[in-house]
């Protein structure tokens, strides 16, 4: 487990810390915990009370992953990392990901992040569960409908569609359950369908919370 506001002890290097953690756990892999160091640009001599934010993140990941564990479970491991950290981070679990014995769960705020590692996403929402499918599920399902013409007023009764909105000659759609006969549906209540979007993970978290709709 690995979260942003666990500490290390400042006054020691980040060899101290990996001297300790070696030494409790038995499958603890030197060699890559040595490619950690050298790909997260540690200093291992260096007391971690002189590290950036990013450092530390990058220390406690390290730290984290050279046990080789089955399960890793991290919160926030990104935030407030600069870019390049956070994609020096992302690439170290997507290496953690490629391995099939091993798992990661992660809580973040960062739905690109959610969308370049998850396989499967849980949306919460104030403590309650707004949606959880694979990702490619949500990213399939999910559309976003730019039509033309008068908004039928029993269209938000639809079960696939999760939202609509007037603007102008114009009506947006966004529609939970995508069906390739969906166009057509809407033509014959009026809705010329101009233009069909994927939506990313954000908005798909956005429109849900708003809406109730849950996937």
């Amino acid at each position: 487990y690995a979260s942003e506001d666990m500490r290390l002890y400042r006054s020691q290097s980040l060899r101290w810390h990996v001297d300790l953690v070696r030494r409790i756990y038995p499958g603890w892999d030197e060699a890559y915990a040595a490619e950690l160091m050298q790909r997260f640009d540690l200093r291992p001599d260096q007391a971690v009370g002189g590290f950036s934010h990013g450092q530390r993140v990058k220390s406690l990941l390290l730290l984290c992953l050279a046990r080789r564990p089955r399960l890793l479970l991290l919160d926030e491991p990104t935030t407030g990392l600069d870019p390049v950290a956070r994609i020096e981070v992302l690439e170290a679990l997507s290496d953690v990901l490629r391995d099939e014995r091993r798992s990661v769960l992660f809580s973040s705020h960062n739905t690109h992040d959610v969308e370049q590692l998850a396989d499967t996403i849980t949306f919460l929402h104030q403590g309650r569960l707004v949606a959880s499918a694979d990702k490619h599920a949500f990213l399939e399902n999910w559309r976003r409908l730019v039509c033309q013409g008068p908004l039928p007023p029993e269209l938000a009764d639809w079960p696939d569609i999760a939202s609509v909105r007037a603007n102008g000659s114009l009506v947006e759609v966004k529609a939970r359950a995508w069906r390739d006969d969906l166009p057509a549906r809407l033509a014959a209540h009026g809705l010329q369908v101009q233009r069909t979007d994927p939506m990313s993970l954000e908005d798909i978290f956005i429109t849900a919370v708003r809406t109730g709709a849950v996937a």
